[in-house]
């Protein structure tokens, strides 16, 4: 499966990120293409986005409701881009969202309204729209009828019961598929043209998200980057997948990972581990399925997106899984195993289906995460996989990507040898993925930065917590000189982070052996900003937008030599495409 492919340097950009001018509180597809042309005006191989299916009322780009369906949210609203809008309808939706479109924020519940009464007007004007996209929206219904039919009614039974309650909440009579369907045919009985009208609506959306997509993926084949997408390692328990596809899912399990002796400020995660509250996959009864859901999950997505991420691949062998809901968390903080055992009848959490606590488990972990990634290889059909396998690795994970042909990641200063010294570039396996961070970390400036930080505020005023991180710290800064060749003169202190550092760490990565080397954007203008704290919700998670448009960015000489310095790195170490 392995082939030699030519190097590639990308950037990670979430799609809620960019901005532009005249949108509506949010990235778009519209400012996307505007990367996308930057890219290729610059070198970038790829532009690598987080997940984009729809989330409901939900922030995280990994709760979708559902695999297939894509989030609206993301929508370009322009007169040309959504039939029936009008450029009146537009301005007054700016200017309701005015606060919203200057923040550097994301106010989802602000952008979702109004997107939410664009499409609901548009709507109201489709049957008027000329022939030729009439004909299309119907062409779109009849291939995509496999999830869209589904999907709809769900949607439309959330809209209905209200789309702050989940399936599990809705009155009975609802709850599963076979209650829904008849529930569906009681609403037809009363008023079938307006059901299918509403039914249409959601249809009429998703047709939209995926004309603009396609559209953008269309534009950057024609300039020579690739999307770069991402496969969330589950599906939202909430999720339509969920409420249609029981067989497939253990819904009185829940996955997440392992305690791993840090974050000391979240007693749930230090005693028991993260639980993400995913339903576990019943992958006895997909295997024997051929894997069909997987299969038709990366089909859908590849239709988008040239190369993909699979989250947490260590997932596709073992799981760590929790037999209560996040919900419940608080209630088992300061219990021990019996105590927590008493509650749950006996059920704790565990590696499933097993440990990699024996030879023999070990070699069944690989051959069950074999056949499940082979399902997914198959499915890519030369779409080029990356995995994300971080973490607590088995000795046996990664000699087995590299047998499949995936790519796996690498972070300099967490591969290190046993003597503390990173592992040099030019070392690292050609088929892998290098990068200083990912989207649930703090870019490689706000590291060293922070590590300064720590060490200046522990010279200043020393405790016992700060002298427990300043070792920490002293050591991270390290590692990191090392890896990017910074000198640094003994017991003096550690430099600030400078212009001339940024460029050694950018020329390092991409200098390295690894296929891929992507920074995030707010490495490119050395931000210290975040994407996403693990372990927390709400506050600024998902919602970090740069602050200037990328007309800004191109008009101002100091921000436009960012890139300029970037794609004269790209040269300089042959990843040009």
């Amino acid at each position: 499966m392995h082939t030699t492919q030519p190097r590639q340097a990308g950037l990670l950009l979430p799609a809620f990120t960019p901005r532009r001018e005249g949108d509506l509180g949010i990235g778009d597809t519209l400012a996307l293409r505007g990367w996308v042309d930057w890219a290729a005006d610059h070198g970038v191989a790829f532009l690598q986005l987080l997940p984009i299916n729809e989330n409901g009322t939900e922030e995280s780009p990994y709760s979708g409701i559902s695999s297939a369906a894509l989030d609206p949210i993301y929508l370009a609203c322009e007169v040309g881009e959504i039939p029936g809008l009008t450029e009146a309808d537009i301005a007054r939706a700016r200017n309701q969202l005015k606060a919203a479109i200057q923040s550097p924020l994301v106010n989802y519940p602000a952008v979702r309204a109004a997107k939410r009464s664009l499409l609901e007007l548009a709507w109201s004007r489709f049957k008027h729209s000329e022939p030729s996209l009439t004909a299309e929206f119907e062409n779109f219904k009849k291939l995509e009828c496999d999830w869209l039919e589904d999907y709809c009614l769900f949607r439309h039974l959330m809209e209905i019961h209200g789309e702050s309650l989940t399936w599990d909440q809705w009155p009975e009579g609802c709850r599963t598929p076979q209650e829904a369907r008849k529930f569906l045919s009681k609403l037809r009985t009363r008023d079938a043209v307006g059901v299918d009208h509403r039914l249409d609506f959601f249809a009429f959306v998703q047709w939209l998200c995926f004309r603009q997509w396609l559209a953008l993926r269309g534009h950057a084949q024609a300039r020579g980057v690739k999307l770069m997408g991402d496969v969330p390692i589950g599906i939202s328990w909430h999720s339509c997948d969920v409420f249609f596809n029981r067989e497939e899912f253990h819904l009185d399990w829940s996955g997440g990972s392992p305690p791993e002796g840090m974050r000391q400020d979240d007693p749930f995660f230090q005693q028991w581990g993260q639980n993400w509250g995913i339903p576990l996959y019943r992958w006895d009864h997909m295997q024997a399925n051929g894997f069909q859901w997987w299969r038709k999950r990366i089909k859908r997505l590849t239709r988008i997106f040239q190369m993909f991420r699979l989250d947490h691949i260590l997932g596709f062998y073992r799981i760590y899984a929790f037999p209560w809901r996040p919900e419940r968390n608080h209630e088992f903080i300061g219990l021990g195993r019996e105590e927590a055992a008493a509650i749950t009848h006996g059920r704790l959490p565990h590696w499933s289906l097993r440990p990699d606590d024996t030879m023999e488990n070990k070699a069944a972990n690989r051959e069950d995460g074999d056949a499940r990634l082979r399902a997914i290889f198959d499915a890519a059909n030369g779409a080029e996989v990356i995995a994300e396998d971080l973490g607590w690795v088995p000795e046996y994970v990664r000699p087995h990507l590299a047998s499949l042909g995936i790519a796996g990641f690498r972070i300099p200063h967490w591969d290190c040898n046993e003597h503390g010294h990173p592992t040099p570039g030019d070392f690292f396996p050609e088929n892998t993925f290098a990068t200083y961070s990912t989207h649930d970390h703090d870019p490689v400036n706000g590291i060293w930065r922070a590590c300064q930080r720590t060490i200046q505020q522990h010279h200043e005023q020393p405790t016992e917590q700060t002298g427990w991180w300043v070792g920490g710290c002293h050591n991270t800064l390290r590692i990191l000189s090392e890896f990017a060749g910074i000198p640094t003169a003994h017991h003096s202190p550690w430099p600030p982070f400078t212009e001339g550092i940024r460029l050694r760490f950018i020329k390092a990565l991409l200098s390295s052996n690894s296929r891929y080397a992507a920074l995030m954007v707010t490495e490119l203008f050395s931000l210290d900003d975040r994407f996403n704290h693990p372990g927390t919700t709400g506050g600024e998670n998902w919602r970090y937008r740069l602050p200037w448009t990328l007309e800004e960015i191109m008009e101002d000489p100091l921000l436009r030599a960012n890139g300029e310095k970037f794609a004269a790195i790209i040269s300089i170490t042959r990843r040009s495409p």
